[in-house]
């Protein structure tokens, strides 16, 4: 089966046929390129791993540079929901349609890349930054057949209010963020802890102080020990 639901880089296995397979979700207005990066520092510890960095569905609203969205965030305003607890729970709350739509592409885009290399659900994990972290939770939360796990940088839950009705498999999560994220409050991370652990989601969170809206080698370091764990 081709890979085509979705374009972007990748980083082949780096000992022999892949064994498992890691797709890393970018971020609002980035694209693959950005974060596949990543990909050779994980594969220190994972060699048996391919990585896989998809080009989101939709042109980035915020104009060219080749950026890419899952989804448009018309009005977001990260200082107004950081004040804010039920703003903040609205705003994510609009988002919701626009995962489900991306989730389609993306769920496709799994599927074809467990087929392509005849693994088992459970053989693959998620990573995502920022939106894409978004798109992980909202997608890999809905997948029938478990995945290996979640792994979110400085993300949020889209769609918190209809989860408890729609889980459908429980990975273990992740969680990375920034104490100083202006663009997605820390606060999201505790929502995201507070929607899914009720639900016996497995929850490991991670607070970095004086970090922003990145991913430091702390955290890559934890999203190391993450990916080892649960695919290893």
């Amino acid at each position: 089966m081709a890979i085509d639901a979705l374009s972007g880089p990748y980083l082949p296995a780096a000992k022999g046929a892949p064994t498992a397979a890691v797709i890393i979700l970018h971020g609002y207005g980035a694209n693959g390129d950005d974060l596949v990066s990543l990909a050779p520092f994980f594969a220190q510890a994972l060699p048996h791993v391919i990585f896989y960095a998809p080009n989101a569905p939709q042109p980035w609203e915020g104009g060219g540079f080749g950026g890419r969205q899952w989804f448009g965030l018309p009005g977001y305003d990260p200082m107004a929901m950081q004040r804010d607890p039920n703003l903040r729970t609205e705003r994510f709350k609009a988002m919701t349609a626009g995962a489900a739509a991306a989730a389609v592409p993306l769920n496709k885009f799994i599927d074809q890349v467990l087929a392509e290399h005849g693994l088992a659900p459970d053989r693959l994990a998620l990573l995502g930054f920022s939106q894409g972290t978004m798109m992980a939770l909202y997608a890999g939360l809905r997948r029938e057949q478990q995945l290996a796990g979640i792994l979110g940088y400085s993300g949020a839950l889209v769609g918190a209010d209809k989860i408890a009705g729609e889980i459908k498999s429980k990975p273990p999560v992740c969680l990375v963020h920034g104490a100083d994220d202006p663009v997605v409050p820390a606060q999201c991370m505790a929502d995201i802890d507070n929607g899914l652990t009720p639900l016996g989601v497995s929850v490991e969170k991670h607070l970095i102080p004086g970090l922003q809206h990145g991913i430091d080698p702390k955290g890559a370091e934890i999203g190391a020990a993450f990916f080892k764990k649960n695919l290893g």
